[in-house]
């Protein structure tokens, strides 16, 4: 497999080496949640759930949420997060490129997955959203803006991965996908990079 193993993603728990965690959940999404376009009762997934805030964020709106990780430690933190706020939420610790939900979802919630992978599996990832979000159901994105001056030469370079904007157009293609048209809302990250907002609407069958 290319790219980051398990192994490599636990040992970070393991020695609390997770300089992407902001110790909160994401600003955008309280923005979503305090605006309700993410609106209580949707069953939403968040795959990559890291240390959880995101989960615990959305279960306390009173989402029916599911989160996904392929790490024990990630697994293990978002329990406890959860447990901690006497929460309530599903947590699985699976594979997102062969792991699917027993149905359709309303919506995904995609933050730190896609550019933690490498991009040879994010075509077979992008499929895996189709998949999850029923039609007329949205993937809520955020998508890593850091390049690399290598990159100019073809080098990849990550994690995080850069998730190019006119790649990620192609990754998730209208039809199949709406867009709404740019200039996209810029998020701060703490890797010192930033992510543009996209809400996409998966297309009515």
């Amino acid at each position: 497999m290319a790219g980051p193993t398990p192994a490599f993603w636990q040992e970070r728990f393991d020695t609390a080496t997770t300089p992407w965690d902001r110790g909160a959940p994401g600003p955008q999404l309280e923005r979503w949640i305090a605006e309700g376009v993410i609106a209580p009762g949707q069953r939403v997934l968040v795959p990559g759930c890291g240390s959880g805030w995101d989960v615990a964020a959305l279960a306390e709106a009173g989402m029916a949420v599911t989160g996904i990780d392929y790490v024990e430690g990630a697994v293990t933190r978002t329990r406890h997060r959860l447990a901690d706020r006497s929460l309530e939420a599903e947590v699985v610790q699976a594979d997102v490129l062969a792991w699917n939900p027993p149905q359709p979802v309303d919506a995904v919630y995609e933050q730190t997955c896609l550019c933690a992978l490498h991009p040879d599996h994010w075509t077979a990832y992008a499929a895996q959203l189709a998949t999850w979000v029923r039609p007329g159901g949205t993937l809520f994105a955020l998508f890593m803006q850091r390049p690399d001056p290598s990159s100019a030469d073809g080098a990849v370079t990550g994690p995080p991965y850069h998730c190019d904007i006119h790649a990620m157009r192609a990754l998730f293609p209208s039809p199949l996908w709406h867009w709404p048209k740019p200039p996209y809302e810029r998020v701060a990250h703490p890797s010192m990079a930033y992510e543009l907002a996209v809400v996409l609407t998966r297309a009515a069958a």
